[in-house]
């Protein structure tokens, strides 16, 4: 048995290509089990649900497979603190709320963190995975989870994150290179800086940690995910290369606008969320984040919560000027087809690359 077979048995995992997580609706429970029948891996991501929300998603996805799923949620996040430019984060968006036809913006406020309403909602959806970004997961919520069986994994931007997370008592760590669409994982320094290549850091991580290594982050086809398990990683966790999907649950505007962007497109943005996440640029990321005023953007999860209307209603008019293009820099590689369809060409790549480099 091979020792690459060894860890992917060691996750559960019946291959190596696992659909990332993409909150705010993106992984609809038609991808998670599309993805699941077709020999991957699919996974909830459930930061922006509320705990009714986990229920009724889950619910939904083990009524389409009987195959395991994960679900993700974000670290517990501390109540920010006080935002002395608050007006000015107001008055940059507001002409774009009024383009929309939208009310005028609010003031917008921390409801406190959910973490635990939301983790009871997980340990009880039959979810066989729980992950976490932007921390380490909560040592009561690392025990919960493995008491019911449930395999833990955490996302690392750079090697002394990694470490932190086996420490924690993760069972694999996900390598998110600066390539990866949609939010940084980092916790340890500047998330806008943590920009270590998949290729640079999935590596160094192997090479540290006693755990098995998820690869993530530019990884489109066949041959990426077999350079991430060369350089050795398990298995390889991909976002963009799903958005495009039938089953994805994105506004079309967005799968649009990845379909027909540039790799040079794509840049580090803290416009939508007060988190640094890649995204394609659009108007709105660039009118808003004004080097002359970077304290105009509020911290996450305010400023999320304060573009979230506008969103909405970007998506509903098919607008991607105001949306939140979230998107690796392998975009170019991303195609409009099935889950099913592309997993099984994931699948049949990986093989057909080890086989030709394999002699």
């Amino acid at each position: 048995m091979s020792s690459h077979t060894e860890s992917l048995e060691r996750l559960g995992l019946r291959s190596p290509v696992i659909q990332a997580p993409m909150a705010g609706g993106g992984d609809t429970a038609a991808l998670v089990a599309a993805v699941n029948e077709a020999g991957g891996l699919g996974f909830v991501g459930a930061a922006y649900l509320t705990d009714a929300q986990i229920a009724e998603r889950t619910l939904d996805v083990r009524s389409r497979t009987a195959l395991p799923f994960g679900i993700n949620l974000f670290a517990p996040t501390p109540a920010p603190g006080p935002v002395p430019m608050m007006a000015d984060a107001l008055a940059r968006v507001a002409p774009f709320y009024a383009e929309l036809g939208l009310p005028a913006p609010e003031t917008p406020s921390h409801s406190g963190d959910g973490f635990d309403r939301q983790f009871a909602a997980l340990l009880d959806s039959g979810a066989a995975y729980y992950s976490v970004t932007f921390g380490l997961p909560p040592a009561d919520s690392v025990a919960a989870a493995k008491a019911r069986g449930m395999r833990v994994l955490g996302t690392a931007t750079t090697v002394a994150e990694a470490v932190a997370l086996e420490q924690a008592g993760v069972d694999a760590v996900i390598a998110q290179g600066g390539e990866a669409g949609g939010h940084r994982g980092s916790f340890i320094g500047d998330p806008a800086a943590n920009l270590v290549g998949t290729m640079a850091l999935v590596p160094q991580v192997a090479d540290v940690v006693g755990i098995p290594v998820i690869a993530s982050g530019g990884i489109m086809d066949g041959r990426g995910i077999a350079a991430a398990l060369a350089l050795g990683a398990t298995a390889v966790q991909m976002g963009t290369v799903f958005l495009t999907c039938d089953e994805a649950g994105i506004p079309e505007a967005h799968k649009a606008a990845i379909l027909t962007a540039r790799e040079d497109q794509t840049r580090l943005t803290r416009a939508f969320s007060g988190r640094p996440a890649r995204g394609i640029v659009n108007r709105f990321m660039e009118a808003v984040e004004d080097p002359a005023a970077p304290d105009a953007v509020l911290p996450f999860p305010l400023q999320n919560a304060l573009t979230r209307p506008l969103r909405t209603a970007a998506g509903k008019a098919g607008r991607a000027e105001f949306l939140s293009l979230w998107a690796g820099q392998g975009l170019r590689l991303a195609q409009r087809r099935p889950a099913g369809e592309l997993v099984a060409e994931l699948l049949h790549g990986t093989e057909a690359v080890r086989r030709r480099l394999g002699g």
